[in-house]
């Protein structure tokens, strides 16, 4: 690093306070709970308070728990990360802002058209998502752009007539117009008469995804311009409630793994709606790196109060995606390569019309939440199986506060048994147990096996608050032999908020058959994405550059992306896009490769958190009867925090944090990592 990167480097650290990282504070909110970590200088404190429908409500009361139980004031705090679910929200709920479409003439309906798929193919009665912006708000210009320049250009009376038109109509406007990724020219016209005339957020497609295909590329700017306001009016709320209490800016975790500042954020909301599982794969990677040495990789799995996500971490490299969908609804910005499904530790447990026990998707929420918070809750969930299964119980408190109700449990799971045709609550528990778990299995299956990787050859990473009492369930299904438990796993999402990198992305399709590439031509497309990604980055001369680019077989309708060395070399990237091609699919072709899409990244890397542990205190806290398979066992339960370094558990055991509880069952042994982690392995007969 030359002397000015050096001094850029130095300056961006101590505007984020965190030149001693002295106390650093990360908060993630989830669907039921409000996760807070705080480290001050390499002691770690955690916290965890439910959720608020005004998720800076519950955010400031966690900062406030969590600063209490560290002994610091919340002032003293030098640097502030924070993963929400506003944006996702708005998309799965459809409470995002009222949005108009301005596209091409004749294109109004691509939106609704889609790719005329069906969801589910054999179903007759499959009905697609409700597009986010109806017919009536839909609007076409006469223009038109093509691959090779503007062939009708824009006429700028009709755009203020339009701009009249929607002035007291909508709160946002997403502007998509024909081949503005390659001639941006009309498109850009058009915003600017439409910020100048119109009190609303203007978002554009050449700035939030400059690609081909223009379902994804308006599906995406679309979903930007709907979450747009609602992102601005959180932040805003956020920014003003911390500095009332005197606490630094909040940086967000964006979709990608990486945060930025709350001005970049603001003007790219649709980068934020993986916002807090991505921290959560973060920070598992962070944690269980380490421990993969020999491993293909790992494999992340959170299970938390709605649902849970799985991910892959391979190379030492968390996996991203620019092919995700959020409510069926295509997402084209880099993402971590996140699967979602409805089985969490809320997630309702029913029965069909054909007498099948079922798992979610519905979810108890956090309020009235399971039947053992002692809210009113009645309906079974996973959390209340696991009381009854004695995996939690008695002696467990969630959050560190939360005291289970017991009887309310059983009495949930009784009334499940009875409409489902079995003996007893341990019966319906037990049911409860494996058909959540199967859901899971086959989520990691669709990552793994699916996708060519072998699960056999994978750790697998445990966290969220329900995660460590399922995990070793799933790795006996998928033979997994090492199970990763991080210390902070019941909050690991907000503890990967801590060791984040900053991250920048931008990208342009750029089509060329890689055998008549112009390599000078794309040099220089490459070096305006650094120069963009760069402009993005709080500490320009700080960061690294990487270079990606999507190629694919001539006549294919889809892409792999694969690493661009500096300078480009057509041979090797060729090869590049074989060997990917090769692993993925088992084959290779003789057929021509194309160049499609150019794709940048800027990285300023953050010191890697180290809190220390102590594991101190009495280990043992209690015993009681735990169900594991067909049979019960008298199971000691120990405190998680008192287990010393090097410590040795064998199976069945229950470690009891306030965040989370980890279940070792018969069969498997432990180790306690010198950092807190707990490393897992099967033993010969499981």
């Amino acid at each position: 690093m030359d002397d000015t990167a050096r001094l850029d480097a130095e300056t961006h650290d101590m505007r984020l306070g965190i030149e001693d990282h002295d106390v650093r504070l990360a908060v993630d909110v989830g669907g039921t709970f409000t996760d807070v970590v705080v480290l001050s200088g390499d002691d770690l404190t955690t916290a965890k308070v439910p959720s608020t429908d005004d998720q800076s409500v519950g955010v400031i009361e966690g900062i406030e728990k969590a600063c209490a139980e560290a002994g610091i004031d919340p002032a003293d705090i030098d640097s502030f990360a924070h993963g929400m679910t506003v944006s996702v929200n708005a998309l799965l709920e459809e409470t995002g802002a009222k949005t108009a479409l301005v596209t091409t003439e004749g294109f109004g309906d691509v939106l609704e058209i889609g790719r005329q798929d069906r969801p589910a193919l054999y179903d007759l009665d499959a009905e697609k998502p409700t597009p986010l912006v109806p017919r009536r708000r839909r609007h076409e210009l006469t223009e038109r752009a093509t691959v090779d320049g503007i062939e009708t250009p824009i006429d700028d009376e009709d755009v203020r007539a339009l701009a009249d038109e929607l002035a007291d109509d909508i709160d946002s406007v997403a502007v998509c117009l024909l081949h503005a990724y390659a001639h941006p020219e009309n498109e850009r016209r058009v915003a600017e008469i439409l910020r100048e005339e119109c009190d609303a957020h203007v978002s554009v497609s050449h700035e939030v995804l400059a690609e081909f295909r223009e379902y994804e590329r308006t599906a995406t700017t679309v979903a930007d311009a709907y979450v747009t306001p609602a992102i601005d009016s959180y932040i805003g709320q956020l920014e003003a409630r911390a500095d009332e209490h005197g606490i630094s800016t909040p940086r967000v975790m964006q979709s990608n793994g990486g945060i930025a500042d709350p001005t970049t954020v603001r003007e790219n909301a649709v980068t934020t709606v993986l916002s807090g599982p991505a921290a959560g794969v973060v920070g598992a990677d962070t944690t269980a790196a380490d421990r993969a040495d020999e491993l293909a990789g790992l494999i992340t799995f959170d299970m938390g109060g709605t649902s849970s996500d799985v991910s892959l971490v391979r190379d030492g490299e968390v996996e991203r995606t620019t092919d995700a969908t959020i409510g069926n609804r295509p997402i084209g910005v880099p993402m971590v390569d996140l699967t979602t499904v409805g089985a969490g530790g809320g997630s309702v447990a029913w029965v069909d019309a054909g007498g099948a026990l079922r798992v979610g998707p519905e979810s108890a929420g956090a309020n009235p939440g399971p039947a053992c918070y002692g809210r009113g809750g009645t309906t079974p969930t996973v959390t209340d199986a696991n009381v009854v299964l004695g995996y939690i119980g008695g002696s467990s408190a969630l959050g560190g506060e939360l005291e289970l109700d017991e009887v309310a449990a059983h009495e949930a799971l009784a009334g499940l048994a009875a409409e489902a045709g079995l003996d007893d609550a341990v019966e319906a528990a037990r049911g409860v147990y494996r058909v959540a778990n199967a859901t899971m299995t086959r989520t990691i299956r669709s990552i793994t096996v699916e996708r060519g990787h072998d699960p056999r050859q994978f750790g697998l990473v445990a966290f969220g608050g329900a995660g460590p009492m399922h995990a070793t369930a799933l790795a006996d299904a998928l033979d997994i032999e090492r199970v990763v438990v991080p210390r902070a796993c019941g909050v690991l999402s907000a503890y990967g908020l801590l060791a984040a990198d900053e991250k920048h992305d931008a990208v342009q399709t750029y089509r060329t058959p890689l055998a008549a590439i112009d390599t000078d031509a794309v040099e220089n497309a490459y070096d305006d994405l650094a120069e963009s990604v760069r402009a993005d980055a709080s500490a320009p001369n700080a960061a690294s550059i990487e270079r990606a680019a999507d190629c694919r077989y001539a006549g294919q309708s889809f892409e792999l992306t694969v690493p661009v060395a500096e300078p480009l070399d057509p041979t090797a990237l060729e090869e590049r896009f074989q060997t990917a091609h090769d692993t993925a699919y088992g084959y290779r072709m003789d057929d021509a490769v194309e160049l499609v899409t150019l794709r940048t990244t800027a990285t300023i890397e953050r010191e890697p958190t180290t809190p220390a542990y102590a594991g101190e205190g009495e280990p043992q806290k209690d015993q009681r009867e735990a169900v594991f398979g067909d049979e019960r066992h008298r199971t000691p339960v120990y405190a998680r925090e008192a287990l010393p370094a090097e410590d040795e558990l064998t199976g069945p055991v229950i470690c009891e944090g306030n965040e989370s509880t980890v279940v070792v069952p018969p069969g498997w042994c432990g180790t306690v990592g010198t950092d807190g982690t707990l490393v897992l392995e099967r033993g010969d007969e499981p």
